[in-house]
Formats: structure tokens, C-alpha cells, sequence
């Protein structure tokens, strides 16, 4: 059995990998980037590990021996699973292993953004707290979390991990189903108007599809409240950026917390990237699920995985 990871650094190299070894032969890449680069690397491989490397006819159509594709993450849009199935390629991914750092990087963003946060670390760093004479201050207004309207779009195993946070902090917790299909009762299900109208706070936790992409462009910003904050830690063209950027620039909205972007890493044709007021946006690089907890479960995931494929066992098969 030959094993090929593709992206042994997606999984930071300060967390093992060397349980693979358990199945077979193993071949290790930092990173893998271009189809070509796929197609020469997977090879004759049995097995292969990935997480944004292409897997579609034209990367694996000289690659026979491909029986598993297992990604290291939860998102598979990065494989043509029409394809994969009639290649008969099974494709396996890891679930709710970032749940809980997905969710507390959420409430990072919304507090670092409203509570100006970075604004007054500055503020006492620059020397003006200390020159002042008086105890306090706070010139930029700021507002709690209890009684505000927090909105959730997508409410799967992290969505809901988010409104039983925000609940604990007070807010009236509402959603809305991209899909129309969610059987969550014990929130408020709204439209996807409703949502953008009463949102002080809207957090994006669904997956990319066609139906998603650009889910909030101008139109809907324009809809939220010029006081509401926006925190994507779901799938960066969920957000159409030239849009928010625009929306930010106008006031259209208060502020932005963004772990994903439309291309990763951010483009100098990215126009959030003009964007130096912290106190109005927050760019993490993608880390959101990246804790060395969240890591480490990933790895084991991918491990649990192969080990059930090779005992003829159905676990978290995405092309059934």
C-alpha cells in the first residue's frame, strides 16, 4: 500500500504524521500546488492525503491504482466528486474536529472588531495612556453583546457550537438554511431578508456551493444594519470581497472579521487589502481551525479513516 501526501504542512509541521507509516509505504510533499505537479506526485499511489491540491480527470487520469482520497479537512470542493465515484475513488473527509477553535476564533473576531480592541491596545502602547490625566478612556464607543440580535448562516456542528456561545453572552440567536433543509428547531429559522435586517452580528458557518457563492455581495450588505459586523470563518467566496470592501469604505456596514478569503493567500489585486484600520477589519490567514488540538484530531481523523477503508468500512464516505 502506497500512501502520498500531498500537503504534509497543512497539518503544521509541529504535529506528527508518522502513523501513516502504519499502512504501507509513505511519500511526503511540503505542499503541492499545480495539476501537473498532482498528477506526477500521486503517481501509482494507493492512497492519497490532501487538502487543496486538484483531484479531478485531468490530475488522476494517469494515476490507476487511486482507490482513496482522504482530505485533511472537513471541505472537498477541491475534488470532482462525480468523477472520484466513477473511478470508483472513495473520498473521505474529517468532521467536527475544528468545531470548537472555529467557534471560539468566531467571538474572537466579533469582540477584537466591536470593542475596538486593537484601537486601544495602540492607544496605550503609543504613549497617550500614560500622558493623560485621567484614569480611563474610552473615545471610541463600544457596546456589549447581551440583548443584541446575533444571526448565523449555516447552522451545522459549528453554527450551533456559535449560538449556544452567543446565547451565553446574551444575544437572541436567529439563522437562516441556505438549503431551505435545516431541521434546527431550538433557534429562530428567518429568511435570508429577515436575517440581514435584524443581524448586530452575522456569522457565516455554511459551505461553499453554488448556492453560497457570493451569498453576501453588495446587496445583502447594503441590507444589514450600518451597525452590524460580519465575521466569515466559513469559505472566503462566500463573501463577494470587492463587494465588502466597497460596503466597509461606505459605511454600509461597521466592520468585517474575515479568516477566508476569494484567493489564498490575499492577492495584491484584493482590495481589502488597502484596509489598515483594524478597528473596521480583521484578516486572519486562514487558522481558524488550526489549533494544535484541532491539528492533531485532524491527523488521527485521517488515520481513523484509512484504517476503516481497509477494514471494508463505510466512515465519513462523501461519494457514497
Amino acid at each position: 500500500m502506497k500512501i502520498v501526501l500531498l500537503e504534509r504542512n497543512s497539518a503544521g509541521t509541529d504535529i506528527s504524521v508518522d502513523c501513516f507509516s502504519d499502512f504501507g509505504e509513505v511519500v511526503s510533499y511540503a505542499n503541492t500546488v499545480t495539476p501537473t505537479e498532482v498528477s506526477e506526485r500521486v503517481g501509482d499511489a494507493d492512497i492519497v492525503v490532501c487538502n487543496k491540491s486538484p483531484m479531478r480527470a485531468d490530475t488522476l487520469e494517469d494515476c490507476p491504482n487511486v482507490k482513496l482520497i482522504c482530505e485533511l479537512a472537513t471541505g472537498y470542493d477541491n475534488c470532482d466528486l462525480e468523477y472520484c465515484k466513477s473511478r470508483g475513488i472513495q473520498v473521505r473527509n474529517v468532521v467536527d474536529y475544528s468545531t470548537s477553535m472555529v467557534a471560539q476564533h468566531t467571538f474572537t473576531l466579533a469582540l477584537a472588531l466591536s470593542q475596538k480592541l486593537m484601537h486601544y491596545d495602540a492607544y496605550v502602547k503609543c504613549g497617550a495612556y500614560g500622558a493623560q490625566d485621567r484614569f480611563s478612556n474610552f473615545d471610541r464607543p463600544f457596546y456589549e453583546l447581551d440583548g443584541k440580535t446575533w444571526g448565523i448562516v449555516g447552522m451545522g456542528n459549528i453554527g450551533k457550537r456559535v449560538a449556544k456561545i452567543a446565547t451565553a453572552f446574551g444575544c437572541k440567536v436567529i439563522f437562516t438554511s441556505i438549503t431551505g433543509k435545516s431541521t434546527v428547531t431550538e433557534y429562530e429559522q428567518v429568511s435570508k431578508n429577515e436575517l440581514l435586517e435584524r443581524s448586530d452580528f452575522l456569522s457565516l458557518h455554511c459551505p461553499l456551493s453554488d448556492l453560497s457563492r457570493d451569498y453576501i455581495d453588495l446587496y445583502a450588505l447594503r441590507a444589514m444594519k450600518k451597525t452590524a459586523y460580519l465575521i466569515n470563518v466559513a469559505r472566503g467566496p462566500v463573501v463577494n470581497n470587492p463587494d465588502l470592501y466597497d460596503a466597509l469604505r461606505l459605511g454600509e456596514i461597521a466592520g468585517a472579521g474575515l479568516d477566508v478569503l476569494e484567493k489564498e493567500p490575499i492577492q495584491p489585486t484584493n482590495p481589502l487589502a488597502k484596509i489598515q484600520d483594524s478597528s473596521k477589519l480583521i484578516i486572519t490567514p486562514h487558522l481558524a481551525w488550526a489549533s494544535v488540538e484541532a491539528r492533531t484530531r485532524c491527523v488521527q481523523g485521517v488515520y481513523d479513516n484509512i484504517a476503516a477503508f481497509l477494514r471494508g468500512e463505510d466512515r465519513n464516505v462523501v461519494n457514497p
